[in-house]
């Protein structure tokens, strides 16, 4: 049970130490698919028709 209580330990210590890095990478990601997704919609909503 102590060997379980200690690498709980530890990981909370490299999530603790790692937060700002994993904060930013989050960011990064949530930026690039809100970026996707507004692009996606734009080019979807300013189509040509085919025939034109």
């Amino acid at each position: 049970m102590e060997m379980i209580h200690n690498g709980y330990r530890g990981l909370s210590l490299i999530v603790y130490l790692n937060r700002d890095s994993l904060f930013s990478v989050g960011t990064i990601v949530v930026g690039l698919l809100a970026g996707a997704f507004l692009g996606h919609a734009l080019l979807a909503a300013l189509q040509v028709p085919a025939g034109f």
